[in-house]
């Protein structure tokens, strides 16, 4: 391509492709940082449990292409997974440990490991100068952080805020498994996020106590929550007394859909 010789610098979004808006805003953020853009679309089959949705996942290529072109990306890379990884049972792999094993950690065993392997192969691979990441997975965008500057790989990690539909619920390629009826009561995640993390800065409530508030009205509604908590912005840990940059996080399934999303705010 010869971007890199030509002295324009390169920005890289990685997907999983069946794109939606969220992504496009990625792209359009590359764009605004970089000369050129190149998106890539890998549904990644290491970041899935067998028990997930790895052959049912929505693949939209054709589409996804259509909308690539008219957001000006100069290459769309659509590797396979033979290409990714050869003998995917003897792959070489990254880990991230600390990160990989809380919140969606704890029921998406080796998920994370998945993502960093991945991530690192396509780093290598586009040797991109920034890569353009959203906060809706906050947990994969602190992931990708650190294990860019463990591994010392030349790319600056940009993270773009969660897009959002009108009535709040964070967009997802997933959230097209939502019936009619579940797509009306996803919104609820968010709101329940919102209103906890007002309580919070009001003092009314402390971090255990809200996550059982978050349990409990989500339950009612028909969710079934994985985790709700409270956690230091940044690396995730527990926050201490003194800390004030904050985020709360949350998974939980309606139906068979996986939903996940996350407000980061300040204690003052």
């Amino acid at each position: 391509m010869g971007y890199r010789k030509s002295g324009e610098s390169v920005g890289f979004v990685p997907t999983m492709g069946n794109l939606h808006a969220g992504h496009l805003a990625l792209v359009d953020e590359a764009r605004v940082r970089s000369d050129r853009v190149i998106t890539s679309i890998f549904v990644n089959p290491t970041q899935f449990a067998p028990n997930e949705d790895y052959n049912d996942y929505p693949r939209t290529e054709a589409e996804d292409a259509k909308r690539l072109e008219a957001h000006a990306v100069d290459v769309l890379f659509l590797p396979s997974v033979d290409a990714m990884y050869g003998d995917v049972s003897s792959t070489t792999t990254v880990s991230v440990p600390y990160l990989s094993s809380i919140l969606c950690g704890k029921s998406r065993l080796r998920h994370f490991d998945g993502v960093a392997t991945a991530v690192t192969k396509l780093l290598n691979i586009v040797q991109p100068d920034i890569a353009v990441f959203g906060c809706k997975d906050y947990q994969q965008l602190t992931l990708v952080r650190q294990m860019v500057g463990d591994l010392a790989i030349p790319t600056q990690i940009v993270a773009c805020d969660t897009y959002r539909e009108k009535d709040g619920l964070a967009m997802s390629s997933r959230n097209v498994y939502l019936s009619e009826e579940q797509r009306h009561i996803a919104p609820r995640l968010y709101q329940e996020l919102s209103r906890a993390v007002d309580m919070i800065k009001q003092r009314k409530a402390g971090f255990d106590e809200i996550g059982l508030q978050i349990k409990t009205n989500l339950e009612r509604e028909g969710f079934e929550l994985q985790y709700a908590e409270v956690r230091r912005q940044g690396d995730l840990h527990p926050p201490g007394e003194s800390d004030t940059s904050l985020i709360i996080l949350a998974a939980a399934h309606l139906g068979n859909t996986r939903l996940i999303d996350n407000i980061a705010f300040e204690l003052t």
